[in-house]
């Protein structure tokens, strides 16, 4: 069997690496892919979406799965592409994916099935945003897809001008809407789910820390660490969740006519007045898919395959018990800029961790250099939560680079009250 993952972070290293540990032992290709992933998997040079889909079809690729979700709606789609071509793909077509690539698209699914959700209204310009806003704090989000940092929770005028300026004036997302939104308060947890023609199979939950520093300060970023366990929410908040969420997404999903093969992702509030949703992700989140996939057992690309050909197949895999934490090593400037070229000390000393390369390139002279805002995600499994976070952060400190910017508390914030 021959699949190809699109992308080049640490999600697709991630996943190219659950995909290699398969018992089938599929052979692996990535586009654009890395130099960390080029052991792994054949690195494709493809100037577009077409020029990839006809390497597909040379090569008898048997299976695309999507990493990226910018491509899902990108040209005529991923997978519209790949179906065009008779290329089975486990990600979502593109008119489904604007339940990430449209923020505005998500909320209106959200109020058509019922789905709760905050209260929002949509502005398309400043001065609308500006009367929408009665109280502080307020969560503001532009309407397109951002690399995950188009959000801004603000707690004063302040605050909500200067992302307002962002959105309206400097445009630095690009053209497009805003919402805004009332706050929520209450811990997050991540729900993976696999969708596949209106049956649904709920994976591993996660929670991600998207602050750039401790305590959630500072600004949003696409995420500086993360831990899973299935003990993260009891089995009667799993099934609350599915009866109110996951299973109206689904049925929504048939019944508007989207058509959807792959990872979902559900981004929730736990609330006191109980779990409301906050976004779809139309993949595997980043960097919850690095806390989560070394926790797969089975065979991870049989299972893929089955979902991308419409036959569900939960019976292929499962998740190991216990935990997996995940910390994040940053570049200097993130998440405002980014630092490239700084060399990286220490890899070879990492022992009972895993390490994924999400933002990293060789050098003339052969060793990893940063080359991006989010270099690595430093990963670790154990019995318990506490265990886990010791092994990730230890193995952590064994790293350096200039610049290295990480948080001290994942897996230990949010953490003070059982869920």
């Amino acid at each position: 069997m021959k699949i190809l993952v699109t992308g080049k972070g640490g999600r697709e290293h991630a996943i190219l690496t659950a995909l290699s540990e398969s018992p089938s032992k599929p052979q692996l290709f990535a586009w654009p892919g890395s130099d960390a992933i080029s052991p792994l998997a054949a690195c494709v040079k493809a100037a577009d979406l077409g020029e990839l889909v006809a390497f597909m079809q040379r090569e008898g690729i048997d299976l695309c799965v999507a990493g990226e979700e910018a491509w899902l709606v990108k040209e005529r789609g991923l997978a519209n592409m790949c179906a065009e071509a008779g290329i089975p793909c486990w990600g979502p077509r593109k008119e489904s994916a604007q339940l990430e690539a449209s923020k505005v698209f998500a909320k209106h699914f959200f109020r058509r099935h019922g789905i709760p959700t905050a209260d929002f209204v949509v502005c398309d310009t400043k001065e609308q945003a500006l009367a929408a806003i009665t109280s502080y704090p307020i969560v503001l989000k532009y309407d397109g897809l951002a690399a995950g940092k188009g959000v801004a929770v603000c707690p004063d005028a302040t605050e909500a001008g200067a992302f307002l300026d962002d959105v309206f004036v400097k445009r630095v997302f690009g053209e497009g809407r805003l919402i805004v939104e009332q706050c929520l308060t209450g811990p997050e947890i991540s729900i993976f789910v696999s969708v596949c023609e209106g049956r649904h199979h709920v994976l591993m939950p996660a929670r991600d820390y998207k602050r750039i520093r401790d305590n959630d300060q500072g600004p949003n970023t696409g995420g500086m660490g993360a831990v899973a366990s299935r003990e993260l929410a009891t089995p009667a908040l799993m099934q609350r969740i599915e009866t109110e969420i996951i299973e109206p997404t689904v049925a929504g999903l048939t019944k508007d006519g989207l058509p959807y093969r792959g990872f979902l992702y559900f981004g929730i509030m736990l609330t006191p007045d109980g779990p409301r949703m906050i976004e779809y992700n139309c993949r595997f989140g980043d960097p919850e898919a690095e806390a989560v996939l070394p926790m797969v057992r089975g065979d991870f690309a049989q299972y893929c395959l089955a979902g991308a050909t419409g036959k569900l197949a939960p019976d292929l895999i499962h998740f190991a018990d216990g935990w997996s934490v995940c910390v994040i090593l940053a570049s200097a400037g993130y998440p405002a800029s980014s630092h490239s070229g700084d060399v990286i000390c220490g890899l070879d000393l990492v022992c009972g961790a895993r390490v994924y390369h999400c933002g990293t390139r060789k050098n003339a002279a052969g060793r990893f250099e940063t080359n991006g805002g989010r270099v690595l995600a430093i990963v670790a499994q154990a019995a318990s939560r506490d265990a886990a976070r010791e092994a990730a952060y230890a193995n952590a400190e064994k790293i350096s680079f200039d610049g290295r910017q990480r948080r001290t508390d994942i897996a230990r914030l949010h953490f003070e009250q059982s869920l």
